[in-house]
């Protein structure tokens, strides 16, 4: 059987996953049938959805994967979702950095594209709580000619911990090295962000790393593409309330847009109408209270 040319490989993807998720499984040789394609495509599909963490590989076929709010991606999976939203949204949320700051990144993919944005900014210091985050501002600290330190370049604190699939360092070492410090501004990659909830990750123990990290910072931003919003994973560390900006991409509808502008102090949306002028945005871009004060 020859491929169907018509439909793009991410259309594909996207009705097999569809599939999935309306009848609670399919077969390989079910989908290869409904879509007028190869087992070997299929096949390649199922691999490339399963890297995405959105379905699970069984004999056969494939199934959705467990429950949202306790399943948790590896980084590698994460990052094939919404790349060019969090690209979006790392733009915007570096341009907020001022040179010589004391700044804060968690874990997550879309920390880790607003740590790539910053390493033009000279004189940061780091405290970050994800290898990967670490392991960017390490590799440019040696970019320059015989290895030596880029002039300018970040000062890393990268705590100790546990590692989660995500790359993140959490558990009691890391909460102990993160309540002993002070930072400017937090950027906070999150699981989920809802009304009810508030701010939430599948993971307990990541779940009071990110409490931490919240009371250290004078300035708390949240970096989450449109599909966050509404989703509650098993464990709430904030509340909106604790949020002084979220950034988010131009995926939003109007009415989530406006929900979020209604409930949050401040409120950027990315995205390529927002090229010349920075994105929409609503309320302030600073916080209220210093949150490092007793921390």
């Amino acid at each position: 059987m020859s491929d169907n040319q018509n439909l793009l490989a991410e259309q594909r993807r996207a009705l097999i996953l569809d599939e999935v998720r309306r009848h609670g499984g399919a077969r390989v040789n079910e989908l290869t049938r409904k879509l007028n394609v190869s087992d070997m495509t299929v096949r390649r599909d199922l691999d490339a959805l399963a890297r995405q963490g959105v379905i699970e590989k069984v004999h056969g076929g494939a199934v959705p994967v467990t429950d949202a709010r306790t399943h948790e991606p590896g980084f590698e999976a994460k990052s094939a979702l919404e790349p060019g939203a969090k690209e979006d949204i790392a733009r915007v949320a570096a341009a907020m950095v001022a040179p010589g700051s004391a700044i804060a990144l968690s874990g997550g993919t879309t920390t880790y594209a607003v740590a790539r944005r910053l390493l033009e900014v000279p004189g940061l210091t780091v405290v970050t709580n994800s290898v990967r985050v670490a392991d960017v501002f390490h590799t440019a600290q040696g970019a320059e000619p015989g290895g030596e330190p880029r002039p300018g370049s970040a000062t890393v604190v990268l705590t100790g911990g546990v590692r989660t699939p995500s790359d993140a360092l959490v558990g009691p070492v890391a909460d102990q090295a993160i309540g002993s410090l002070h930072y400017d501004v937090l950027f906070l990659g999150v699981h989920g962000v809802s009304v009810e909830a508030g701010l939430s990750t599948p993971n307990l123990a990541e779940a009071e790393t990110n409490r931490r990290l919240i009371r250290s910072a004078r300035r708390v931003v949240v970096v989450a593409d449109h599909t966050k919003w509404g989703t509650v994973a098993l464990s709430s560390f904030g509340r909106l309330e604790d949020v002084d900006t979220l950034v988010t991409d131009a995926g939003v509808s109007e009415e989530v847009r406006a929900e979020m502008a209604e409930r949050l102090p401040g409120l950027v949306v990315a995205g390529r109408e927002s090229a010349a002028g920075g994105g929409f945005r609503s309320g302030p871009e600073a916080g209220h209270e210093d949150r490092s004060a007793g921390a």
